[in-house]
């Protein structure tokens, strides 16, 4: 397959080849519309087909109605088939459980119809954890099915992650596991750079050590305490509060107190917001 760039769409992405898995964070419904609005976009733009498997939450008719302001010609390009919208989970359902060979089949059967009709290729959007979250389907296995799709095809693959509903360590696996990576919050664009991050986790050191570096550049940083340092730096390595609290010799209430004070002095809405301030500061930004 011919190396070719195809413009992503997206702000600090920018241009990819065929079998790139990309990755974005959003905050809110709006921010989730407008990736998907500029990333589908450019795939019209570049003669592909383009589909969404939407997230759950996404309500489908007021979902249309926005992008239908967001994106030129869109009943034009419904009504000729060069954007779909899926409700595929249950076509990657064998008994109640996930199956790798229907999805991939799902997603190829697909690709075969977009060549068929003469795009060049196919960019899909979906929600990255629904597929991590299902029986015998954890974040490794979904990343494999991804890569698996993807090898050889030209297609091209968005993975959004709502940062709300993203637990710490569904946040670390993300940015692993990808690049590049960016966020969407609240309308502005940012990079999340995690090129240098140890892919089996960071010692508990390692990542106090981090975070003083980054003390400067982040708001309200300074502000912690050593022990409120400690309880992030587990955090941000994806343990949970009871986790924490056994490596610490301290109950999971405390680590919750700590928590809290984490979440206030950095101005975060939530404890994976203020992992996303840490990481991202690692392109000194937040």
């Amino acid at each position: 397959m011919a190396t070719v760039l195809r413009n992503s769409g997206i702000p600090f992405i920018d241009q990819v080849s065929w079998g790139s898995h990309l990755c974005a964070f959003y905050e809110t419904p709006h921010d989730l519309l407008e990736t998907v609005a500029g990333y589908f976009a450019a795939g019209f733009a570049m003669n592909e087909m383009c589909v969404w498997a939407m997230p759950d939450e996404v309500h489908s008719v007021r979902a249309e109605s926005r992008l239908r302001d967001m994106i030129p010609h869109f009943d034009e390009h419904v009504g000729s088939g060069r954007l779909r919208f899926v409700t595929a989970a249950d076509r990657y359902m064998v008994e109640g459980r996930f199956d790798a060979d229907a999805f991939d089949a799902f997603w190829a059967a697909l690709l075969d119809q977009a060549l068929a009709r003469g795009h060049d290729g196919m960019r899909i959007s979906g929600e990255a954890l629904w597929l991590a979250k299902q029986p015998r389907a954890d974040a490794p296995t979904s990343e494999r099915c991804v890569e698996r799709l993807l090898a050889g095809r030209p297609m091209i693959v968005l993975s959004t992650y709502h940062l709300a509903a993203s637990r710490a360590a569904d946040l670390l696996d993300a940015v692993r596991a990808h690049h590049p990576v960016v966020a969407r919050r609240d309308g502005d664009w940012q990079p999340v750079d995690a090129s240098n991050m140890p892919r089996n986790g960071l010692a508990v050191r390692d990542l106090g050590a981090a975070i003083t570096r980054m003390q400067s550049q982040i708001q309200g940083s300074d502000q912690l305490t050593d022990r409120e340092r400690k309880v992030f730096a587990l955090l941000i390595n994806g343990a949970s509060s009871k986790e924490v609290a056994r490596d610490l010799g301290i109950s999971p209430r405390t680590v919750d107190f700590h928590r809290g004070n984490i979440i206030e002095k950095l101005g975060a809405r939530n404890t994976a917001d203020a992992i996303r301030r840490v990481l991202s500061r690692r392109r000194g930004l937040h």
